[in-house]
């Protein structure tokens, strides 16, 4: 793994940065050619050649999500769900894929609607037991797909059990880290193989660049094949979008403890509120995954979600009565975004009617209190 000797705060900053070698500048500039000139005996001096391939602020992007995760090498996409695709195209049809039933409505949908008619088989399960993972994994199994915290129930799985799981059936691991983000959570430190980030999210920061990453523990014929997915397949991102992304990064640490303080001053108001049934936000003690996220993880992230008495006609009230939240689907921006989160994933959610998903921001937490209060005063 590329082991830094330094803390992350500073990674954040310095990781995949530096002088340009041409001029200096301590912004990188964005390389936009498509095509790299060869040297005269048709080799490619500066090691770049097409940038479906291969482009400099690319390789700066994905140098600087490899440290920050601890990881061999880091792939960058152009969504998170492309890079979701690309481990799944990696596998072979007939292989089966265990995922955690309360992932991300897209990475759900993309395995049922689009990989299954592939013949990828693919099971979901309750991640958070592990007698149930160990049972579901057949002589097929070839991948375990976790996400914790989880999307939008914010359930928390033992990375540390599911990797001891995984290699005992010789079975690769994912951990999409997308909620948690390496400043609060490093599934490599757990045994995990591969990390998944939505680098839209947190890593952005600021809800104006879409980007994927995986980021893996180790180089070996999997990567490679990633590797050859990412740059055949195409679904890469623009060197603008990589400057973006690297640009966030900077402030990854700063952003994420921020809004994590927030979102808990927030969770503990909600768990107090006569209008609110459930709080899910593994920083209140009363969550079942209290103990272990606080194990796992060095902070609880700033997504939370809550259900309301009177079911989906006031989760609906309280989103549409916000003033300072903006209603959008969405998480990871400076700014608090708040959704009625099934009527967003459609017909075949599984997430209850009258929850509500927040994504907190940087605003003050005393502001952001006052308006869902207000919001929820006519319950």
């Amino acid at each position: 793994m590329k082991k830094s000797d330094h803390h992350i705060e500073t990674d954040c900053v310095h990781a995949g940065h530096g002088p340009d070698a041409a001029t200096a500048a301590v912004s990188p500039p964005i390389y936009l050619s498509t095509t790299f000139e060869r040297g005269p005996d048709g080799s490619y001096p500066k090691g770049f050649s097409y940038a479906r391939v291969a482009n400099p602020n690319r390789a700066q992007l994905e140098s600087c999500l490899a440290v920050l995760e601890g990881g061999r090498e880091a792939l960058a996409f152009s969504s998170g769900v492309a890079a979701a695709m690309a481990v799944f195209q990696a596998l072979k049809p007939g292989d089966q894929v265990l995922c955690t039933e309360d992932a991300y409505h897209g990475i759900r949908r993309l395995l049922r609607e689009v990989l299954q008619p592939w013949r990828l088989q693919v099971r979901f399960v309750d991640s958070t037991d592990p007698a149930a993972v160990r049972k579901a994994i057949t002589p097929t199994t070839r991948l375990l797909w976790v996400e914790t915290p989880s999307n939008p129930l914010l359930r928390i799985t033992d990375l540390a059990a599911m990797a001891e799981i995984a290699q005992h059936a010789q079975v690769l691991t994912v951990c999409d880290n997308t909620f948690a983000t390496p400043v609060l959570q490093r599934p490599f430190d757990f045994g995990m193989d591969l990390v998944m980030h939505s680098a839209t999210k947190y890593l952005g920061g600021h809800s104006d660049v879409m980007g994927g990453v995986i980021v893996a523990r180790e180089s070996n014929a999997f990567t490679e094949r990633l590797r050859l997915l990412q740059s055949e397949a195409g679904a890469v991102p623009s060197p603008f979008d990589c400057w973006l992304i690297l640009r966030g990064a900077a402030t990854l640490h700063l952003r994420i403890r921020a809004q994590s303080h927030n979102a808990a001053r927030i969770a503990e108001f909600l768990a107090r509120h006569k209008a609110v049934e459930q709080v899910f936000y593994p920083g209140l003690a009363i969550h079942p995954g209290h103990a272990l996220a606080a194990r796992q993880m060095r902070g609880f992230g700033a997504v939370l979600s809550f259900t309301l008495r009177g079911g989906q006609a006031a989760a609906m009230r309280c989103v549409a009565g916000v003033k300072l939240f903006t209603r959008a689907t969405s998480l990871g921006g400076v700014e608090s975004l708040i959704e009625h989160r099934a009527s967003m994933e459609g017909p075949d959610t599984s997430t209850p009617d009258n929850l509500v998903r927040a994504s907190v921001g940087v605003e003050h937490a005393d502001d952001l209190i006052a308006d869902l209060d207000q919001a929820m005063a006519s319950q």
